[in-house]
């Protein structure tokens, strides 16, 4: 699998806290931990959590971490220890209400949060609502308890062990020979919506066949050079997101109706000239099809003002 990649990291790929999995099965450390006045904690509810400032740059926005004494009570996960020592943690619970901070999600606060604080949501969100889909056991219908610091669901009944799942989804910007990217119309989308392609590996199937069977399926184009760039986690609810390109063999679409609703070949004028008329609407600046469009167009492409 060759490789090209996208000139620095994803938004939701940064990470600067060090996730510390040695410390889960520590209970004596753990306990420490949430009685350390140091100790700095995220609550997320349904995937949502406070935030502070209003900046449109990245580290802008940042998470309004609280004190383990002055966290809600609910389950809690370790997200890890950074290297000065500090803890941090992510509890379960409704959020509480704190002067100047206001709920977000991460498609909405991802990409203005600096390396620490997206890499710690983006593992908070994950978890959360893996713990919240997953609260029986998958052997024997018995309900489980978190352990590992939340890193694993354990069946009390059959002593089964159950750990967050990912679900790796390939997405892929498609050119053709005259260098037009291709990009398509999801059916569930409003109109106007246009990204890059996507599905699920199947299984049993590589990255690259995953990459030629969707592109064939959704828009009947046949593909070669399958080139991996990059990833990001997508935990919207668990997904691993591998970002490709690949070259077509065919320009003629035919969008199968019914997970593509259409698809069109852009030249990159064709493209900033219906983004900047509002005709297209691509994926937000968090997503990684967002940088795979931008790294082919070769810069940022500037949506229109919200009206």
């Amino acid at each position: 699998m060759s490789r090209r990649g996208l000139g620095g990291a994803l938004p939701l790929a940064r990470a600067v806290v060090d996730r510390a999995a040695h410390r889960r099965s520590d209970d004596a450390w753990l306990a420490a931990a949430d009685a350390d006045p140091s100790t700095r904690v995220l609550v997320v509810d349904d995937g949502r959590v406070l935030v502070r400032g209003e900046g449109v740059g990245n580290g802008e926005v940042s998470l309004a971490l609280l004190p383990a004494s002055a966290a809600p009570a609910g389950e809690r996960y370790l997200l890890g220890e950074d290297s000065t020592g500090t803890a941090y943690l992510a509890v379960a619970a409704a959020l509480p209400e704190l002067p100047g901070a206001r709920p977000e999600g991460l498609r909405e606060v991802g990409a203005l949060l600096d390396d620490r604080d997206v890499g710690l949501l983006a593992h908070a969100v994950a978890l959360e609502r893996w713990h919240g889909a997953h609260p029986r056991c998958a052997q024997c219908g018995a309900p489980t308890e978190p352990a590992a610091a939340g890193h694993v669901r354990r069946c009390p009944a059959c002593a089964a062990e159950h750990y967050p799942r990912t679900d790796p989804a390939v997405i892929m910007l498609v050119t053709d020979d005259s260098d037009r990217c291709l990009l398509g119309r999801q059916s569930r989308w409003p109109p106007r919506r246009f990204s890059t392609l996507a599905g699920f590996v199947e299984p049993g199937e590589s990255l690259e066949q995953a990459v030629a069977r969707e592109v064939l399926e959704e828009v009947g184009v046949p593909v070669t050079g399958v080139t991996y760039v990059a990833s990001q986690p997508w935990p919207f609810p668990s997904s691993l997101m591998l970002g490709f390109t690949a070259r077509a063999g065919a320009v003629d679409l035919r969008p199968d109706g019914v997970e593509i609703a259409e698809a069109q070949w852009f030249t990159r004028t064709e493209l900033a000239g219906a983004v900047s008329g509002d005709d297209v609407r691509l994926p937000p600046p968090v997503s990684i099809a967002r940088r795979l469009i931008e790294g082919w167009y070769g810069g940022p492409l500037c949506d229109p003002p919200v009206s």
